[in-house]
């Protein structure tokens, strides 16, 4: 049987880490699930564009992808696409999340691709949440006393 070369799975780093590099300005945390599961609970600092307008290759829009009100950072929606986000990285490292690290995954494959170093955050948001780190979170309240998901659902 032939071997077949395969390309190598894109780099994971565990939430713990991940907070530290964003926390530090030394990356930018990208969440890449939709706006509804954002609202629910998200990083603070993040900078959401979804999965689905990563694939675009618009400029800054009318957010823009800066830490401004009305931006995509931290809860705004702003501009989306690659050129959102490979301006609001400014060249740092990208730590792609979403809620289990597998559209994360896709997004760090697809912006590699481009040019723009991306490495997955293992275990998305849930694994965040377990581990304890920092999250702007909206009440469920009926939910969040019957389930130990801290929102992530």
């Amino acid at each position: 049987m032939a071997w077949t070369p395969q390309p190598p799975a894109p780099a994971q780093i565990d939430p713990t880490a991940a907070h530290r590099l964003a926390a530090a300005g030394e990356a930018l945390l990208l969440d890449v699930r939709e706006p509804e599961e954002h609202a629910v609970v998200h990083a603070p600092g993040s900078l959401l564009v979804p999965l689905g307008t990563l694939g675009t290759f618009d400029t800054l829009g009318e957010g823009g992808a800066g830490d401004g009100e009305g931006s995509a950072r931290d809860g705004g929606t702003g501009g989306g696409g690659l050129g959102a986000v490979r301006a609001a990285a400014g060249g740092r490292l990208v730590l792609a999340v979403c809620r289990s690290g597998t559209r994360s995954q896709t997004a760090t494959e697809l912006l590699n691709a481009h040019g723009v170093p991306t490495v997955n955050v293992a275990g998305g948001m849930r694994a965040w949440l377990r581990d304890g780190l920092p999250a702007h979170r909206n009440d469920l309240p009926a939910h969040r006393d019957e389930c130990h998901c801290g929102g992530a659902i």
